[in-house]
């Protein structure tokens, strides 16, 4: 069976859209204390925003990447924790990453996407201030895997 070569053109934008927000979540809290974030509305809708793309580019990316390895039918990851664990399980990032932190990420997800209601302005403080560099951890694993597909028994195309 032919599988399809990774799109680095597509891997690339969602990377960048990771970075934008990496680099502006941090403004969002920088200059106020947790009680202050959560008195600032526009402070917390931003947050939510960009935490919200980043999370999303990061699962456009895992199903991307796990979309182009070869499964049994029936066995294919379909919910983002177990793209999350079969990313882990392929070696495209490190199994306890994936377990841990890619797993929770996909959780919150989730959570900003179905019970966006109850997401609260603790939460993404500490979100911002903690657990950052989880995406910056995802983001090294995808461009290793887009610079060495053959590692992978894949291959990347434009």
């Amino acid at each position: 069976m032919h599988k399809p070569p990774l799109s680095r053109v597509k891997i690339e934008s969602k990377l960048a859209i990771i970075r934008e927000a990496i680099e502006r979540l941090p403004a969002t809290v920088s200059d106020c204390t947790e009680e202050e974030f959560a008195a600032d509305i526009t402070k917390f809708a931003v947050t939510e925003h960009f935490l919200r793309r980043a999370l999303e580019a990061v699962f456009d990316i895992a199903g991307h990447i796990i979309s182009r390895f070869s499964y049994s039918p029936g066995k294919r990851p379909k919910t983002l924790k177990e793209v999350a664990a079969a990313l882990g399980e392929k070696g495209v990032v490190d199994a306890a990453f994936a377990e841990g932190a890619l797993s929770n990420m996909a959780g919150y997800r989730n959570r900003m996407v179905h019970f966006y209601d109850e997401i609260t302005s603790q939460e993404l403080y500490r979100i911002v201030t903690r657990n950052l560099g989880d995406f910056e951890t995802f983001a090294a694993a995808a461009v290793h895997v887009i610079q060495n597909p053959s590692e992978f028994d894949l291959a990347a195309e434009e």
